[in-house]
């Protein structure tokens, strides 16, 4: 209602202003005050729908961003585990100890926080060297935008369709079942037991 309040009065001023300015041509200024008025009532109304725009895009953003932080953090996992049992294999192998002391200069604790550490790092370099390549960020801004557009059924479609599966389950079996037995039935009567 606000809107075409605003509208009325942007109308009415420009009626004035342009009735003033030419009275020889007066259907000719009131078109072009009405245009007028109504582009800037629209130019407002766009700012409130380019504002939806943003709360929209941000909304699938923030799953983007959840994405590559989870990809670190198993990055960062999987790198420290390789890292802990290479270091562990390492150091139970004679050939390796005498090549590199330091392989056990190091208790099993030690080596897991050390694993760790450099998983981390590891995990934050893959997470920034793939957020950086435009491409990959495009990608992951159009699967988050696809999964965006998901309904997922009510909790009453997903019963529904659980309980046709049972059922058409339990007819299909005892169809199968009298069909068995039925055939089983006739060859004992045609090749006799």
């Amino acid at each position: 209602m606000a809107i075409t309040d605003d509208k009325d009065e942007k109308l009415k001023d420009a009626e004035s202003v342009d009735g003033e300015a030419s009275s020889s041509e007066p259907s000719e200024a009131l078109a072009t005050a009405s245009d007028s008025a109504l582009e800037g009532a629209d130019a407002t109304e766009g700012e409130g729908e380019e504002g939806d725009r943003v709360a929209t895009s941000f909304g699938s953003d923030r799953y983007v961003h959840a994405a590559f932080f989870v990809a670190g953090i198993l990055a960062a996992y999987i790198s420290a585990k390789t890292i802990g049992m290479a270091w562990n294999s390492l150091a139970a192998w004679p050939d390796a100890v005498r090549a590199v002391p330091q392989l056990v200069g190091f208790t099993e604790e030690q080596r897991e926080t050390y694993s760790l550490v450099a998983g981390a790092g590891i995990g934050t370099l893959v997470v920034v060297q793939s957020y950086r390549k435009e491409s990959v960020r495009t990608w992951a801004g159009e699967v988050a935008a696809e999964l965006s557009k998901v309904t997922w059924p009510t909790r009453e479609a997903v019963l529904n369709g659980t309980l046709v599966v049972v059922v058409a389950s339990a007819l299909a079996t005892v169809y199968v079942t009298i069909l068995d037995k039925i055939w089983g039935f006739l060859t004992t009567l045609v090749y006799g037991a």
